[in-house]
Formats: structure tokens, sequence, C-alpha cells
């Protein structure tokens, strides 16, 4: 089991959220990247991270006793609309750069989130 800085769980190569919600005064998450809502829940970070760890466990297990292949997750996979003349800009800019329109906008974002 792994987290990181972005308060992320991951195990199996399934990835969670690390969530809190004041009113009740309890940790929760979400699988993140398949279909779904699938959350898991817990008192301490310990308990949380058990429960995801076991809930994934228990979704691979149903999906092999159901012979239903498990969902991986999609994280990374973005779908984006840009206006017209920002799409010809991102473009130009890309070759200027001898870099794909992906890495551009991958770089852009980079610059722009850190």
């Amino acid at each position: 089991m792994k987290t990181d800085k972005t308060n992320l769980l991951e195990y199996k190569g399934y990835y969670g959220s690390i969530e809190f919600d004041l009113e009740n005064k309890r940790l929760y998450g979400q699988l993140l990247g398949i279909k779904g809502a699938y959350i898991y829940e817990g008192n301490t970070l310990e308990e949380l991270e058990k429960d995801f760890q076991q809930f994934v466990n228990d979704y691979l297990y149903d999906c092999k006793n159901d012979g239903i292949k498990p969902q991986k997750p999609n994280l990374g996979n973005l779908n984006v609309r840009l206006k017209t003349d920002t799409y010809l800009r991102a473009i130009r800019e890309a070759k200027r750069e001898g870099i794909s329109l992906n890495r551009y906008i991958n770089n852009a974002l980079e610059s722009f989130i850190l």
C-alpha cells in the first residue's frame, strides 16, 4: 500500500482518494479511474487504508467469480474541448517547440499546477 503527497492510496494498480467528512468526523475515499461509485471509509488512516485494500480485493474476487474482466483505472486520459483559436495557437506553439500537441498541453498544465 502506498500513499503520496497527492492524498491518494494505491493498491494492486488501483487508486483511491483520501477525504474527510467534517460533520461526521470520518475519513472516506472513492476508487478512482473506473466507472461506478465505489466508496470506502474508516475512523483512522489505518482503517481507511485497510478498507480500501479490502475493497480492491473484494472487487477483484467478485469479478473473477462472476467471469467479468475487472476495469483497469483510466487515469491520465482527458478529453478537452478548446476554442478554435486556442487550439490553433497551441498547435503553432507546439510545432515551434518541436513537440507534440499532447506534450505541449501536458507541459503547460504541469507548469500551471506546480
